[in-house]
């Protein structure tokens, strides 16, 4: 087979790590860290074989030598990581797990916004009592910050914190970012944004990335119209939300009076998703036929904070992404920028640059101070009341939207019929196989095909052909599990919306706004045009 010849870059960075990991001081800090936990070391061509581990300087020597440019660490910490395995099961994993390190993940696209986030994640952690904590650049456009096992309580409300893993990690990193929302948003919104640019890189317009926050939850507002009529005779004004404005002109619903109403003016309203807050009947509501209704000052009535929205922007992502999750260790290098991720004090992330983390210039750092015991108790305790509230008003704002189809069942919106042709081309595009996100992408396949109608064997099958043309193909054993785990269900599980950017866009399966929400919600189109075109 030919060799493929390697880029002046890859040469370069390639040189550039045999150099930088020949460094003892290096290697020590890297072996350090990776006491306990899972090490996999990344190529150009992709991640090393799982489970793997460090115990000497000579594995980090002779993985370089393989040509290993960085070094990846899990944040769970095992009795044993070379018993893990892709067939692990849930209690498999428990049995191993030592306990885990709370490692957030400011990942974002631009230097500026992580930065931004990273202050305020450091001021929220020592708000919270947890001043014990380590902070690095993760060696592109972004920052780890972790606390140590150590400032957790081994057990807290009955539960044994080491098993908790990974739903209390991603309670806390939720809470926080709850925490530090709104003036994250102002402080992106400050930044003197080119909008021009913002719609070239990013394909996002001013108003996709506008923001009302609720002031009860935190949740986005959804925006509406609110249009004031006036009766052109009587004088007679009326209000109406989201109404669909066409030709056919409206009578007065003053008795007696034969005018016809006009429109005023409109103006936004906002209603939060999640709690049901709203903005717009603060003043007033509406009755029946649409009249207005002075409210006086309604419970479920307040301001919500409108700005830019810098998650929109800067695609925050604090919530780590399942167990075994791999993040690079402190000092190792980044394959595509060659700099080094640095460990930082906090008062070295406003002024942060790209060029502090020559490799070259390190200075090497504890990564990860040892806590005070139960230092993070606090913290830990204010997440998960949060979580709590926030399940709750999930739950029900869940059953108030789709309260309307409680007594159907799957038979009464069962496709039949469909065809290769008809799937939307978000999952034609998965179809041609994955090199990331692979697990996502079986989800959304799983429950595609499920939901399409597609028979077991069916599902199977194409399944199985998917997953060839992955680079790698999932193990065997996983991939088995999850189609025999979905064909178990007695209700199918729907596919992820489109608006899922962990499921779509973070996979490169958008190519465009998609018109619809779902991929079923194109499916059924299709097949519903197909009939009528059978029908004549």
């Amino acid at each position: 087979m030919e060799q493929k010849e390697m880029s002046e870059k890859e040469k370069r960075v390639r040189s550039l790590t045999r150099i930088y990991y020949s460094n003892p001081k290096v290697r020590d800090a890297i072996l350090k860290f990776a006491l306990d936990r899972e090490v996999v070391p990344r190529y150009f061509e992709g991640f090393g074989k799982r489970p793997d581990m460090l115990q000497y300087p000579s594995d980090i020597e002779g993985l370089v030598r393989k040509g290993a440019t960085s070094f990846h660490a899990s944040e769970e910490l095992w009795s044993d990581p070379l018993q893990l395995s892709s067939d692990s099961t849930l209690r498999d994993l428990e049995n191993l797990r030592k306990g885990w390190d709370l490692l957030i993940d400011i990942d974002s696209p631009f230097l500026d916004c992580s930065r931004i986030a990273a202050k305020l994640i450091v001021k929220a952690l020592e708000n919270h009592g947890v001043k014990s904590y380590g902070m690095k650049f993760s060696g592109s456009k972004g920052f780890h910050i972790i606390v140590s096992r150590g400032a957790f309580p081994k057990e807290f409300n009955g539960e044994e914190t080491r098993k908790m893993f990974p739903v209390w990690p991603r309670a806390i990193c939720g809470y926080l970012n709850s925490v530090i929302k709104p003036e994250y948003n102002r402080e992106v919104s400050t930044m003197g944004i080119n909008f021009e640019a913002l719609e070239t890189r990013t394909k996002l317009k001013r108003e996709d990335v506008e923001e009302a926050i609720c002031p009860d939850c935190g949740g986005a507002g959804k925006k509406g119209k609110i249009t004031r009529f006036v009766c052109d005779t009587c004088g007679t004004s009326i209000e109406r939300k989201d109404v669909k404005l066409t030709k056919r002109r409206l009578k007065c619903l003053n008795t007696g009076c034969a005018g016809i109403l006009e429109v005023a003016d409109e103006r936004d309203f906002f209603v939060c998703e999640h709690c049901g807050k709203t903005s717009w009947d603060k003043l007033e509501g509406f009755g029946e036929r649409g009249s207005i209704v002075r409210s006086g000052g309604a419970e479920n009535v307040g301001e919500f904070e409108q700005g830019i929205s810098g998650e929109k922007i800067a695609n925050m992502d604090l919530v780590l992404v399942a167990s075994r999750h791999l993040f690079r260790m402190p000092y190792s290098l980044h394959e595509k920028t060659a700099l080094a991720s640095v460990v930082l004090k906090k008062e070295e992330i406003e002024n942060f640059s790209p060029k502090d983390a020559d490799p070259f210039k390190v200075e090497i750092r504890e990564f990860m101070p040892a806590p005070e015991p139960r230092e993070a108790k606090y913290l830990l305790a204010q997440a998960l009341e949060w979580y709590k509230v926030k399940e709750t008003r999930d739950k029900e704002a869940e059953e108030k939207r789709f309260g309307q189809y409680k007594g159907k069942t799957f038979e009464d919106v069962e496709l039949k019929g469909v065809t290769e042709d008809m799937f939307p081309a978000p999952i034609k595009k998965l179809l041609k196989g994955l090199s990331d996100g692979r697990k996502r992408g079986l989800f959304v396949l799983l429950t595609f095909l499920r939901s399409a109608g597609f028979s077991p064997d069916e599902t199977n099958k194409r399944v199985r052909e998917w997953n060839e043309k992955n680079e790698p193909p999932l193990k065997e054993g996983y991939v088995r599990s999850q189609i025999e785990w979905h064909l178990r269900q007695n209700k199918k599980i729907l596919p992820p919306n489109y608006s899922n950017d962990a499921f779509y866009k973070d996979l490169g399966l958008l190519d465009k706004k998609p018109e619809t929400r779902n991929p079923l919600v194109d499916v059924s189109r299709a097949v519903r045009k197909k009939m009528r075109s059978e029908s004549f």
